[in-house]
């Protein structure tokens, strides 16, 4: 069983340190969830883990099948079995989503064996057509432009269609409940929810805890000044969204957890 371990991990951007040791571990087949105010440091770990180029890891680890994949390049990080799902996902016109995820099936497949000739199309057609019936994707969306035209829901349900397709070990889901509305975020939380089990492990980092209230996560996390302050059950997410995040600062401020 694959698991994600964070230590004492420290980011910067242009010089100015955003993660000042951040630990955290996801077992594959458990659902974390990050939560915490704006600024303070999530999105910057989403993209840290998959390697961006902006973010200079200044100290710690992270570790993935206990190999330090700080020093992978980030398709390499992919091919591991890692998956992140954009907070923005970009448009990219003239490339449908069959051929972009036949694409991305392929690299994977030829990165362990050069040789592969790659996925034959009636087969991808029928894992594809297999993955959209699991999530509930009419099947005109393979045929489309990818996130050309796009609404939020429908640029947010390609990414899940990604993860579907590509089956990650490990899924970071970067504020992927931003800017949907109910019945969009139903959708994309459904979808999420079909590919939940024990062979995968999702972080799901959020402002709000509605999105919380589809994912069930095991674990919440509370990220505050570049640290994880605060840990426990779902209740937590509860509790921060009646209360809010001053009483997690009072506890910082008092030195009840690291500042």
């Amino acid at each position: 069983m694959a698991e994600l371990v964070i230590r004492d991990l420290k980011v910067s951007i242009d010089g100015k340190e955003i993660l000042k040791g951040v630990d955290l571990t996801l077992p594959q087949g458990e659902v974390h969830a990050i939560m915490g105010p704006n600024g303070t440091g999530k999105s910057t770990l989403a993209y840290t883990l998959m390697g961006h180029p902006s973010y200079e890891v200044t100290g710690g680890e992270v570790l993935f099948d206990g190999q330090n994949i700080l020093e992978l390049e980030p398709d390499e990080r992919s091919r591991l079995g890692i998956f992140l799902a954009f907070q923005y996902p970009v448009a990219i016109p003239g490339v449908t989503v069959a051929n972009f995820l036949r694409t991305a099936v392929n690299s994977r497949r030829r990165a362990v064996n050069p040789e592969d000739k790659g996925v034959p199309i009636p087969e991808f057609r029928k894992m594809l057509k297999a993955k959209m019936e699991m999530l509930k994707v009419d099947p005109s969306f393979a045929g489309r432009y990818l996130n050309d035209g796009f609404s939020g829901g429908e640029k947010k349900r390609a990414e899940i269609l990604q993860m579907a397709t590509l089956e990650p070990k490990i899924a970071v889901l970067d504020e992927t409940d931003s800017g949907l509305d109910i019945d969009a975020l139903r959708v994309v939380s459904e979808g999420v929810n079909a590919l939940r089990g024990p062979d995968l492990g999702v972080l799901v980092i959020t402002h709000y805890q509605r999105i919380l209230n589809y994912i069930k996560p095991d674990v919440v996390h509370v990220m505050m000044g570049g640290r994880i302050v605060e840990s426990g059950g779902p209740d937590l997410a509860l509790h921060l969204e009646e209360h809010g995040y001053d009483w997690v600062r009072e506890k910082v401020d008092n030195g009840s957890v690291p500042a």
